[in-house]
């Protein structure tokens, strides 16, 4: 007897929606490790935060890094965009390399489910919601969600939890 609603246990039982509306089973990912992200483009924290994920993937994607870029408008309404004009700002502006998905709302009743899975760890003090844009979710190889970081941590202060996953 087959459970066709089983609790999700990695991110690996996710499908989601890339930028173009396109569906991406996220076990494409399996053995990778993953920084998921919700990115805003109108954000004052855009530009530090695209450019540092830039850096960090530039220099850990050959090692198996993946950044998955997840648009949200939940916060001061810094992502009002469609999927094409958020996808052509992040490609000509930062020259980002790295996939961005459809946008979401990460909070709340319609939250995407993978940021519902990804919330459902005991996290600070402010509990399951997510604060603001670029808040930060390190998973392992075997897609669980090892470490939260705040919207306001540096995507490089995270290069140490990063190299350690990838083990080297």
């Amino acid at each position: 007897m087959t459970s066709q609603h089983k609790f999700p246990e990695t991110i690996y039982d996710f499908t989601v929606k890339d930028a173009k509306g396109d569906d991406l089973d996220l076990s494409t990912y399996k053995g990778k490790v993953l920084l998921i992200v919700n990115v805003a483009s109108k954000c004052g924290m855009t530009n530090s935060n695209y450019t540092e994920l830039n850096q960090l993937y530039e220099k850990y994607k050959d090692h198996g890094l993946e950044i998955l870029a997840f648009p949200c408008n939940q916060f001061g309404e810094e992502e009002p965009g469609s999927n094409e004009q958020i996808t052509e700002f992040v490609c000509t502006h930062f020259k980002s390399e790295f996939p961005i998905f459809d946008k979401i709302e990460v909070n709340g009743e319609i939250a995407a489910p993978i940021f519902k899975f990804l919330k459902s760890g005991k996290w600070g003090i402010f509990g399951d919601d997510i604060q603001w844009n670029f808040a930060k979710f390190l998973v392992d190889k075997d897609g669980k969600v090892v470490d939260r970081y705040y919207p306001t941590t540096s995507p490089l202060s995270l290069e140490h939890d990063i190299k350690k996953l990838l083990g080297i």
